[in-house]
């Protein structure tokens, strides 16, 4: 290659970096990078917020170098440029960000001058936790006398009620009886010798009729109710 080969190589690289608008850049991509007269240094995004997140992408910086004893040094995966120490002016770099942490400095002053962010995409937020339907209780009880009954939290006693899912907990308090509790889709019952306590998650359906009972002593010890 000649040497005025070589020579339109690097100018048309040069223009590449430092020309602003190149079509190397994403549209809404410009980042502003400023540092001096005094001992500060700064990235912003286009709404002027200091960067500390980014997407991975092609990204526009457009340095404002103000003092002749700085410049402004941005480093990180496959991106290396930087402004000379006496230059005062202004200069584009078309950088390419990649997952990782990326730092900028004022390269006599680094210590003091300094500046990072990070790349990559932000995860999507958790969904929603799911809303857990609500499950009522009923109390059952059967015994000790000849006996038995399914109320509410309230005391009432069942004669309807709405279809769903519910909570009974069974007070079984003699030995002589058990508690039956019976219809579509549920067929749950204490053992006649049993006296305690069992809790069931039951579930009545719509328009459905079911029976409480004690099965040795079912003419006497019933009731029925209906889900609504």
């Amino acid at each position: 290659m000649t040497r005025r080969a070589r020579l339109l190589l690097l100018s048309a690289t040069a223009a590449a970096l430092f020309l602003p608008g190149t079509a190397l850049a994403q549209q809404g991509s410009v980042l502003t990078a400023t540092v001096g007269p005094g001992f500060t240094i700064s990235l912003t995004d286009a709404s002027g917020a200091a960067v500390s997140r980014l997407d991975p992408g092609t990204y526009e910086i457009v340095v404002s170098d103000r003092s002749e004893i700085h410049n402004f040094h941005i480093s990180g995966a496959n991106v290396d440029q930087r402004t000379a120490v006496p230059f005062v002016g202004s200069a584009t770099f078309i950088v390419t960000f990649t997952a990782g942490t990326y730092t900028y400095v004022c390269d006599p002053h680094a210590a003091a001058m300094r500046g990072s962010f990070t790349v990559g995409f932000l995860a999507p937020p958790p969904p929603p936790p799911e809303d857990k339907p609500k499950v009522i209780r009923l109390n059952a009880t059967v015994g000790p006398g000849f006996t038995i009954a399914l109320r509410t939290a309230a005391s009432a006693l069942v004669r309807s009620l709405q279809a769903g899912a519910y909570t009974v907990v069974v007070r079984d308090r003699s030995k002589i009886h058990n508690f039956h509790l019976t219809g579509p889709g549920v067929n749950r019952a204490t053992k006649v010798g049993f006296v305690g306590t069992a809790t069931w998650n039951v579930n009545f359906r719509k328009g459905a009729t079911y029976r409480i009972l004690c099965d040795p002593h079912a003419k006497t010890m019933k009731a029925s109710f209906q889900a609504r």
